[in-house]
């Protein structure tokens, strides 16, 4: 392989760390980006947020993190300040969403519309050629279909293709995967190897601007900030027969699938089915009723296919931790979306959410569940 410039996006993580360690023992010329994407001090203070946030994706000590690994491997280092394109991207459409009773994935919309586009972008201003992302994926060029592919890991606990279906052709043509064959304890292993701290450094499990994930504290924080009220969304509690069951103080406080903090009382176990922005009403019912062999999605990027013109057999999977299943994908009956139906019935599939598509392991394309 011959030596090239390869930006290292940095999240002050073992994985990211371990890439740029590889990479620069590989005789490439490293530069580390980190994006600083969101001040963890910002919504302190407000009733319910915590007045110092650490240990979470992009927080401060990761930045430190990223920088402490950069002078370890004698390599430069920059951070880019992407805090206004994070909120407007991001965490704007992440409040919109929640609050018109959807459930978002501000990861995946950080991926699709910020990360890989601001990366590139900085990667060429400063002579890099590639970036590398410590991402566990797989990609490659297929001369045949004459488009890049990008596949799931060998290491399938660690699959995060989940995340990544917004890229684009230019994107993966210039994007390094290089823990995409490994299994993360090896990924330690060679951290350790490297003389790095972050070797033992446990995986960040939240979303970098919501403490705890509490969702519905951050909503009414921001929008404190903001000094917008939160929107009057009260209604109705109904079964899926239109009976009326109870009130509600607002759609934002449920998603598709939530037992808990429903405030009614059963004999049986009650479920979030669907929620209406329309007419403010949330349906309950059964578990049962919470299986659903259809999901609808828009807002498509196709991968290793230019577009959807005909049913398809793929795997779908619905949330990240889902496991892909048999389903039949064709084109929608308006331009832009597709509908898939699955062989079995669904858990819980949800607007908001992402759903990819894959044969075998190659990622087919993706969308937003509507």
């Amino acid at each position: 392989m011959q030596s090239e410039t390869i930006a290292v996006a940095m999240s002050g993580g073992v994985d990211s760390s371990a890439v740029a360690a590889l990479l620069r023992a590989e005789g490439h010329n490293i530069v580390g980006l980190t994006l600083q994407l969101w001040n963890q001090r910002r919504l302190s203070g407000h009733e319910g947020m915590p007045e110092a946030v650490q240990g979470r994706c992009c927080s401060i000590d990761d930045v430190y993190d990223a920088r402490r690994v950069a002078d370890k491997l004698d390599i430069p280092y920059y951070m880019v300040n992407q805090q206004e394109r994070f909120e407007a991207d991001v965490v704007k459409p992440f409040v919109s969403e929640y609050l018109a009773g959807r459930t978002p994935i501000p990861c995946t919309l950080c991926n699709n519309h910020l990360k890989f586009d601001q990366l590139l972008l900085t990667a060429r201003q400063i002579g890099a050629t590639r970036i590398a992302t410590g991402h566990y994926a797989r990609n490659h060029f297929d001369p045949v279909r004459n488009r890049w592919i990008l596949s799931r890991p060998a290491d399938r606990s660690k699959d995060q293709t989940y995340f990544l279906f917004g890229l684009t052709q230019d994107q993966l043509a210039h994007t390094l995967f290089p823990l995409g064959e490994m299994r993360k304890p090896e990924v330690r292993v060679m951290a350790a190897d490297a003389g790095l701290d972050v070797a033992t450094k446990p995986d960040s499990q939240e979303i970098c601007f919501i403490p705890g994930g509490d969702y519905q504290t951050f909503l009414q924080a921001y929008l404190d900030e903001q000094g917008e009220p939160l929107p009057d969304s009260s209604g109705e509690l109904v079964a899926a027969n239109g009976e009326v069951l109870g009130q509600h103080t607002g759609i934002h406080n449920f998603t598709v699938g939530q037992r808990k903090g429903l405030g009614l009382t059963s004999a049986n176990p009650l479920y979030v089915l669907a929620i209406h922005p329309d007419s403010h009403q949330v349906t309950i019912g059964s578990e049962a009723d919470l299986m659903t062999r259809e999901l609808r999605a828009d807002r498509l990027n196709w991968i290793s296919i230019p577009d959807l013109t005909e049913p398809i057999r793929v795997l779908a999977k619905v949330r990240h931790r889902h496991e892909p299943q048999p389903a039949t994908l064709s084109p929608g009956s308006q331009l832009g979306t597709c509908i898939a139906i699955f062989d079995e019935p669904q858990r819980a599939i949800t607007p908001g959410q992402a759903a990819i598509f894959y044969q075998g392991d190659e990622v087919v394309g993706g969308g937003w569940i509507y």
